[in-house]
């Protein structure tokens, strides 16, 4: 069957030129577009792209300064910075297995199951796994090679003595800030400033290139104190081991330098190791001899004494009516240990007559009786700078009432705190002249602010050397080859403005009387069993410090060294 041919046929679609045209057009204006964003990219807006790129791999991370070291006055380090890792972690990164994870949490010390909950907390960028590990232990840890944990250089504050000084150096938290003591007094001069530095990182959160140091840290300045670190322990030995012995609720001791008023040492028991990081009892963190107040007791009696000197009314010789241990005051009676009908001026410090002292104050208005005592530093700060300073109570005389003058003559209805006592009596140790105290070394002398005359002063001086001396109220605290004057006291405690029967014994004296070098502060706060006069147990301290420091310092001897005098019969007690 034959076809014929059919013809071919092409279908052609005519495309309206405007269309091309158009099309064209679109492409200049996209390339235009894209030309222009790629202008302002990377002319305009090259900063955000940057810091975009830079965050992928650069870091800036903070370069830790070092923290100035505390020391001694002779240059004995009392607080050092020691070089030391953090253990941190981003939780996006970390890629750990089981094996890797215990032998992490060995390492750290933690659980498996604490570890996991920081690890793969997701929500979180950053975290601490451990705080301040030794290099060792920080190496260990690194070696692991876990993908998201790295170590960052720190440091951490170390103290050599541990519990010797540990109130008046207080301590610093984990990010070396100080918290207590004289490294939170002086932590603007201790602490510098950190640094800072870029690095690369890998995706892994390593640093593996240094860039550039964009901020050298500043060092902290190293601080000394007036501190003397032998006399220091000698100060702790003994006042731990009177604590314990007698059974006391706590103790305190101060040394001063007398002609400068610088703290040589300063103790208090209990204590507390800073190097451990776990919190102590706030009872053992206490500076308990400058924060804590109580009633000084006999310890006042000088101060009485040398203001009616000062005045004229009295000369050491001169006899006072004791009224055999009897004094009236409207309905209140004080009393004496020892009665006697009348004792001279000296023999009332002697023989710590509370009618004596009383009988004194009150020969003075109460104006005048109060300008000598806050002269003499009693009601303010002593100006050391240790923070928490209690200042001590002394209200104005306005509203004293006789009763009021006459028990502030011994000591109660006033307030102190140990240091200040200490100060004030750097008054009889320099010829009248109150000594500003300081616990930083002083380069040169210091000047303090004139109260009594020289004669006054070192009348009350020869005075407290008869209490020392059989008949006084503190044989205990003779020293061989030294001649000592200082006081007792014995105080009553107020709870709930009511005295009890718990006892305050304390003792401040100074050595050698006839050109004083120390004056040395003891306080035993509620001494157990059946001996609590200052004499009795006080006493003994100041004297075996006292001993020991002079020796340390290589004092020259202004006695002989048989010139301890045996006492007759027991120790005199001293009106309470």
């Amino acid at each position: 069957m034959n076809y014929a041919r059919l013809p071919q046929t092409s279908a052609q679609i005519a495309l309206p030129a405007w269309r091309a045209r158009t099309l064209f057009v679109f492409l200049l204006l996209g390339m235009a577009g894209l030309f222009a964003r790629a202008i302002y990219l990377q002319g305009v807006h090259t900063d955000f792209l940057q810091q975009k790129g830079d965050a992928r791999y650069s870091r800036v991370v903070e370069v830790p300064a070092h923290r100035g070291m505390i020391t001694d006055r002779n240059g004995e380090p009392l607080a050092i910075s020691t070089p030391v890792d953090s253990v941190w972690a981003s939780p996006p990164d970390v890629v750990a297995d089981s094996a890797q994870l215990r032998q992490l949490a060995r390492l750290l010390e933690m659980s498996v199951g604490s570890l996991k909950e920081r690890l793969f907390d997701t929500s979180r960028e950053f975290v601490y796994l451990k705080r301040q590990l030794p290099p060792d232990q920080a190496r260990r840890v690194a070696a692991l090679g876990i993908p998201g944990v790295s170590l960052q250089h720190e440091y951490r504050r170390y103290y050599p003595g541990g519990e010797v000084a540990a109130q008046l150096l207080g301590f610093t938290d984990v990010d070396d800030n100080g918290r207590e003591g004289l490294e939170l007094a002086m932590h603007d001069v201790l602490r510098g400033k950190p640094g800072s530095q870029r690095v690369i990182k890998d995706r892994r959160g390593h640093i593996v290139e240094d860039v550039a140091s964009l901020r050298a840290p500043k060092e902290g300045r190293d601080v000394a104190l007036s501190i003397d670190s032998k006399l220091q322990f000698i100060a702790f030995r003994e006042i731990r081991q009177a604590v314990v012995e007698r059974e006391a609720k706590a103790g305190a001791i101060v040394v001063l330098d007398a002609r400068s008023g610088e703290v040589l040492a300063l103790a208090n028991w209990p204590a507390y190791n800073p190097n451990n990081r776990s919190r102590p009892a706030l009872a053992a963190m206490r500076n308990r001899a400058v924060t804590d107040l109580f009633e000084p007791g006999s310890t006042m009696k000088p101060f009485a004494v040398a203001a009616v000197l000062e005045e004229g009314k009295f000369k050491p010789g001169t006899r006072v009516d004791t009224g055999n241990g009897h004094l009236t005051i409207g309905n209140r009676t004080i009393h004496d240990t020892h009665p006697a009908a009348s004792l001279t001026v000296a023999e009332v410090l002697q023989k710590s007559s509370n009618v004596g002292a009383a009988r004194l104050a009150l020969s003075l208005s109460p104006q005048i009786f109060w300008n000598h005592l806050s002269r003499s530093g009693f009601g303010a700060e002593s100006g050391c700078g240790f923070p928490g300073e209690a200042a001590g109570k002394l209200r104005k005389y306005q509203t004293w009432r006789p009763i009021e003058q006459a028990t502030m003559s011994y000591g109660n209805g006033i307030s102190v705190n140990l240091l200040q006592l200490a100060r004030a009596y750097t008054i009889f140790a320099n010829d009248g002249e109150l000594k500003p105290v300081s616990m930083l070394k002083q380069e040169t002398p210091v000047g303090g602010s004139p109260v009594y005359s020289a004669q006054t002063a070192r009348a009350v001086r020869d005075m407290l050397e008869l209490v020392v001396q059989p008949g006084g109220t503190a044989p205990l605290a003779q020293i061989p080859g030294y001649r000592v004057a200082g006081k007792t006291g014995t105080a009553h405690k107020l709870l709930n403005g009511i005295y009890v029967d718990r006892y305050i014994a304390s003792f401040v004296g100074m050595a050698p009387a006839s050109d004083p070098r120390l004056i040395v502060a003891v306080m035993l706060d509620e001494p157990g069993g059946k001996e609590y006069y200052g004499g009795q147990i006080a006493a003994p301290v100041f004297g075996s410090v006292m001993n020991a420091s002079l020796r340390a310092l290589e004092v020259p001897y202004d006695a002989s060294l048989d010139n301890v005098l045996p006492s007759v019969g027991p120790v005199l007690e001293e009106s309470t």
